[in-house]
């Protein structure tokens, strides 16, 4: 697959690989309903080098029932349990840093890291929230690295009557969804026009949040 795509402005470590510091530098975006998200531009380093293996893991394609028909999936996807290695080091830094940074707040400890592969602008995730499993009655997080082509990151209120908010996501770029974010607001990831090369979420989790 060519990895055409637009490196972060922030990624500036050249071939230095690894996570910069959270402390002081994430901004935290306070929604409603005891919903907030996390942002933090460039922060995986060198993130090039992780794009480039991703591309390269054992993808699937799924398949899933709408109404009468069975469709596939517009992406691909990679689940990886808590016994299994990740297939770059930079991740693995990636949870533990995370974890440092999230422990007394989450109560607990990131576990999974599901990816999912955007090939192009057709590629997308409907509107939904993470709610299966303990997120749909308990405020959790579910932390994004995004890598690769740059792509929105929609948010809107279930409840309604609140315009669509949009994070562009680009390459090394950090999100976390927290509070009561999975429950009350949806998330998307829109498919787009514009011509855009291939992006990957690795979406870091507690364990049951599915």
């Amino acid at each position: 697959m060519t990895s055409t795509y637009q490196p972060s402005m922030f990624d500036l470590s050249g071939d230095a690989e690894g996570v910069g510091e959270l402390a002081g530098r994430v901004t935290r975006h306070r929604l409603t309903a005891g919903a907030w998200v996390d942002v933090l531009p460039g922060w995986l380093q060198g993130s090039d080098a992780v794009f480039e293996t991703l591309l390269g893991i054992d993808w699937r394609a799924d398949r899933r029932q709408m109404y009468d028909n069975v469709v596939d999936v517009p992406r691909l996807l990679r689940w990886f349990g808590g016994d299994e290695e990740l297939p770059h080091p930079t991740l693995t830094a990636a949870k533990s840093a995370l974890n440092s940074y999230y422990a007394s707040e989450l109560g607990e400890e990131f576990v999974t890291a599901g990816m999912c592969l955007y090939r192009d602008g057709r590629d997308s995730v409907a509107w939904h929230g993470d709610t299966i499993g303990r997120s749909a009655c308990h405020d959790t997080m579910v932390a994004i690295v995004s890598l690769g082509s740059p792509r929105n990151l929609s948010l809107r209120p279930r409840a309604g009557g609140h315009d669509t908010l949009r994070f562009p996501l680009g390459h090394g770029d950090l999100i976390v969804m927290g509070g009561s974010c999975q429950r009350t607001w949806e998330h998307a990831i829109l498919k787009t026009a514009r011509p855009v090369g291939p992006r990957i979420s690795v979406q870091f989790r507690p364990v049951n949040v599915a």
